[in-house]
């Protein structure tokens, strides 16, 4: 009872600043949410990811991966989707991982896209619209469109569409559109959609964001009945490079002092897979269709994206800047 522990300090700070970083990873782990759980196997099926090379969607793709889908991963920059094929692949042990390139500013890139899908590839089980833009200057697609709008909406809109026949064919199938909780603060400007009149980076970003959610709804009720399904969720306020064109990224001092703060609090790019994985997979979401999920659960949308039609009036234009009429 009189004996007396020597111990170094060293070890014990080691001990407290191990305890630290123990408390600030658990709480991280907590903040972001559980991970999706289910058994379901994809085995003999085919997943089409945008944007898969990084953040969200490269997560996404991993999980398809070790679930033993053959996952097409069609992306922009080659050189990154290479790179990233080969960690899925390696972390997966999964050969049957593919880039293809699927540039979503270029309506012929997402047409020689979707024609390769349609006659190479037996079934498409699963269609994830995950790429994305956000908050950029003004700048358009090939097309002109001005790019959040062409790429978020426009270029899922044409890709979808095109591939909707290998869908059907592949029933049960699944469309998951990946929106953002951005569209709660969005509307449909008609009467200037491509931003030519009054551009605001954020305000056209949540104008694609519930564009994506209009699309969704509108797009379950065409496809009521054969047995592919549409829905869209929210990843959650993910810590990923898809805020690169934000001025916060060109602040020396917000990456000192903001980042670290960012990164407790946001989730990280497989936290906020999670719902996405969810939609696409979960057995009782088979005959679901026309909903927005965020947390892995159903969720609210705003009223704009309940406008039934402002829905129909987006998808005749989305159709008409497509050239699918």
């Amino acid at each position: 009872p009189n004996m007396k522990w020597n111990i170094p300090k060293n070890i014990i700070r080691f001990s407290a600043v191990g305890s630290l970083v123990g408390g600030v990873i658990l709480f991280k782990e907590t903040l972001g949410g559980s991970k999706y759980n289910g058994s379901e196997s994809l085995n003999g099926k085919t997943v089409i990811i945008t944007g898969a090379n990084t953040g969200i969607g490269k997560e996404t793709a991993l999980e398809m991966a070790l679930r033993h889908a053959r996952v097409i991963m069609a992306c922009r920059d080659m050189d990154k989707c290479r790179e990233a094929r080969k960690d899925i692949a390696l972390a997966s042990r999964n050969k049957y991982i593919y880039c293809q390139e699927c540039d979503l500013a270029s309506q012929e890139s997402i047409r020689n896209f979707a024609k390769m899908v349609n006659e190479k590839e037996a079934r498409v089980d699963i269609l994830i619209n995950n790429a994305g833009v956000m908050r950029c200057k003004k700048s358009f697609t090939k097309e002109g469109i001005e790019l959040q709008f062409g790429t978020n909406h426009i270029g899922h809109f044409l890709l979808t569409n095109l591939l909707l026949d290998k869908l059907k064919a592949s029933a049960p199938s699944r469309i998951i559109n990946v929106s953002s909780v951005a569209h709660m603060r969005g509307s449909i400007n008609f009467s200037d959609l491509n931003g030519d009149k009054n551009y605001g980076e954020g305000q056209a970003y949540a104008q694609s964001k519930l564009a994506n959610i209009l699309f969704t709804r509108e797009l379950a009720e065409r496809l009521e009945g054969t047995g592919v399904t549409s829905n869209a969720i929210h990843p959650g306020i993910v810590f990923t490079d898809i805020g690169r064109h934000m001025g916060i990224n060109n602040s020396w001092i917000a990456k000192i002092f903001l980042f670290p703060l960012l990164w407790l609090f946001l989730k990280t790019p497989r936290q906020g897979a999670q719902t996405t994985i969810y939609a696409a997979l979960n057995s009782e979401l088979e005959n679901v269709s026309g909903k927005y999920f965020s947390n892995k659960a159903e969720a609210e949308v705003s009223e704009a994206a309940q406008d039934r039609a402002a829905a129909k009036r987006l998808w005749a234009i989305s159709e008409h800047w497509t050239g699918l009429t």
